[in-house]
């Protein structure tokens, strides 16, 4: 059973049938991972975004069909609830779900493509990157005005931000990986540093970071900066402590 959704379309549902169909054999691939893969086609004049979700698991397959919403879905749904809260993502198409009596089968998640500058990884791995510290606490800027909007970005990390100079000499955020998100009333201080932690372990951009986000909020600095390192100095022991246990386990499976 197929179950496509279309909102303000530049594609029709025959179009996008094909690109799914055609998905395994044609476009270009921008990104294949062990989880998921995307591709990017061409057709009447654009480029399209079309991502694969992997085939989950059969308890997931039950979950996904009758309990829970696809990430297709919800990176479909949450792009638009960016868009009305005028926060950045490529232009949402479509998403698509495979399914029989069973669960879901597989998904695919359909957006413009959007061509940008870099991402948040090169700040991270580029010290000297042309305008880093402006870029930087621009950033923190588009990231404080999410936290007042209520969205807590779960997988606001270094490769899931793009970024784009526009023509005024500022700089544009567009959130993508969108399947993993929460919508609040308000968001707690310790919510706000939590959803920041994961996308650097250099400590002296953490502090421009605080520096940054302290002149908005009009919180004290030093207790960001203290509150902010912390949280990434626990997420980076845990993210890698969780590396050498996968290296192991690979080790002795072999």
């Amino acid at each position: 059973m197929l179950n496509i959704v279309i909102k303000n379309s530049i594609l029709n549902k025959d179009e996008i049938i094909f690109l799914i169909n055609s998905f395994s054999t044609k476009g270009k691939l921008l990104y294949g991972g062990t989880r998921n893969a995307i591709k990017t086609f061409n057709i009447n004049n654009n480029v399209i975004n079309v991502k694969s979700f992997k085939v989950p698991n059969l308890i997931n397959k039950i979950a996904y069909k009758y309990f829970r919403k696809s990430k297709a879905r919800r990176s479909f749904e949450f792009a638009n609830i960016l868009l009305e809260n005028n926060i950045g993502t490529p232009q949402p198409i479509a998403y698509f779900e495979n399914s029989n009596f069973l669960g879901l089968k597989d998904s695919y998640y359909i957006s413009e493509h959007l061509d940008c500058d870099l991402t948040f990884r090169e700040l991270v791995e580029i010290p000297d990157f042309p305008e880093n510290e402006i870029i930087l606490r621009q950033f923190i800027r588009f990231s404080y005005d999410l936290h007042q909007k209520g969205i807590e970005f779960l997988d606001h990390s270094p490769g899931n931000t793009l970024i784009k100079k526009g023509n005024n000499g500022n700089y544009d955020f567009f959130l993508v990986d969108l399947n993993r998100m929460l919508f609040h009333k308000s968001m707690s201080f310790e919510v706000r540093m939590k959803n920041l932690c994961r996308l650097t372990p250099k400590k002296e951009m953490v502090a421009v970071m605080s520096n940054e986000y302290a002149k908005i909020s009009g919180e004290s600095e030093q207790k960001i900066n203290e509150t902010l390192w912390k949280m990434t100095a626990d997420f980076q022991y845990k993210f890698y402590r969780k590396k050498r246990l996968k290296k192991k386990l690979k080790f002795w499976k072999q």
